[in-house]
């Protein structure tokens, strides 16, 4: 089965913006005025530069108290698995499953998954590369979900508050943990998702 022609075979390509189909060698769209580029410049470098820096704030993320919690006078500082087991003990383990997937699974699973991208597309791999595309797709909608632990522990805050004998208190960890967030969203936008199927151009 032949495959369809490339945008190259077609002298084509896309706007980053708008989507505008331009000719080759285009510099600007004629719709939106953006730079047009057949890739996005350094994909793979600033992927990787983005990505390295997340893993790195992602220790003290994890190490550090996220939020202190002071009830009826005892107070205590809690990282993100101590406060997880924390609402789990005392019952609310909604609270706690949803504080964990958001906080560690959904994290892990962004790392694995661009390294993963990154490395077999420097590699140009031409294994499961329609899966490939797919783990990425799923890695941009679960971006918008990204920032939900900091919403949570904000929310929860805020609950508090109202009992006169308790109160939370963010602590540095949630500063890393929105660091983290920030920078594998914006690992997500580098990376060009055609360098996936750019092994396949090259090998017809």
């Amino acid at each position: 089965m032949s495959l369809p022609p490339y945008a190259r075979d077609l002298n084509l390509v896309l706007c980053h913006t708008c989507g505008q189909a331009c000719p080759l060698g285009t510099h600007e769209c004629p719709r939106c005025d953006s730079v047009v580029h057949r890739r996005k410049p350094e994909s793979l470098g600033r992927t990787w530069a983005f990505l390295i820096a997340s893993l790195i704030f992602y220790i003290p993320a994890n190490l550090l108290p996220v939020m202190f919690t002071n009830m009826f006078g005892s107070g205590s500082e809690n990282t993100i698995m101590s406060g997880v087991m924390e609402f789990w003990s005392s019952g609310s383990w909604d609270i706690a499953l949803l504080i964990f997937i958001a906080s560690v699974a959904v994290p892990c699973l962004k790392f694995a998954v661009l390294g993963t991208l990154l490395i077999t597309c420097q590699r140009r791999s031409q294994w499961a590369m329609r899966e490939r595309s797919k783990l990425y797709r799923l890695i941009e909608i679960i971006g918008y979900w990204s920032m939900l632990d900091v919403l949570v522990v904000a929310l929860v805050a805020a609950l508090v508050q109202f009992r006169s004998l308790s109160s939370i208190e963010p602590r540095l960890g949630i500063l890393f943990f929105g660091l983290v967030v920030v920078l594998t969203m914006l690992a997500a936008m580098s990376f060009d998702p055609r360098l996936i199927w750019d092994a396949e151009v090259e090998d017809v």
